[in-house]
């Protein structure tokens, strides 16, 4: 069947932040939070950065203050998303054709709107809806719920959406909700598992012709 809307995350697939993110919490944050032990970055991948602080302290020696992971986090994303990512390549003129056919389209992320808007404001992005961890009061990725949300703000069920996903935390929760999931292999962490989405991709061409083929539109 055709799907009417799509459900995109921010990090690691419009915006090559998570290349980013990957070198500074394995050089820089979580040897910083953890330094008895190593933590894998793909335990945390994908979740909401104050929910991260949480999980290291269930699970590990954490010598940090939730507040001063949260400061740290907030100064290290004003760099990575001001200075240093590049949009998903097509994706601008992508967006601005498939909005003109009416096809809705939101972001989907773990981030703060804060962040979420650098990256919109920088490279000039427009979608019929934005949300963020912050807006629900219940655990983000892996958990389903920001998904159902988000399809509700478009005023969708999850089935009738595809999401896209390049994070396991960020398959496992579109799946939960009963979207279409694609996950995206942006390349930051190859030994990311997404083999629980419907469809696997690896290139943004094959990304957006796979979305294309799902909503039934020409590319």
């Amino acid at each position: 069947m055709s799907h009417d809307a799509v459900l995109f995350d921010m990090d690691g697939v419009l915006v090559d932040s998570e290349d980013y993110w990957v070198e500074r919490e394995r050089e820089e944050l979580l040897p910083w939070a953890v330094p008895d032990e190593e933590v894998p970055v793909r335990e945390i991948t994908g979740m909401n950065y104050r929910e991260i602080h949480d999980y290291l302290a269930e699970h590990y020696d954490v010598a940090v203050t939730k507040e001063e992971w949260v400061d740290r986090f907030d100064d290290t994303a004003e760099a990575i998303y001001t200075e240093k990512v590049d949009l998903l390549p097509g994706f601008a003129d992508w967006l601005a054709q498939r909005r003109t056919q009416g096809i809705p389209m939101a972001v989907v992320s773990s981030s703060p709107h804060d962040w979420i808007d650098l990256v919109l404001d920088r490279f000039d992005l427009e979608f019929d809806a934005v949300v963020s961890a912050e807006d629900i009061d219940v655990p983000g990725k892996p958990e389903p719920h920001i998904f159902e949300h988000a399809a509700g703000e478009l005023g969708f069920e999850p089935k009738a959406c595809i999401a896209v996903e390049d994070s396991e935390h960020g398959v496992d929760s579109a799946v939960a909700a009963g979207t279409t999931c694609i996950g995206y292999h942006s390349g930051a962490d190859e030994s990311v598992d997404l083999s629980n989405a419907e469809f696997v991709v690896d290139s943004p061409a094959d990304l957006l012709a796979t979305v294309d083929d799902l909503l039934g539109v020409e590319g």
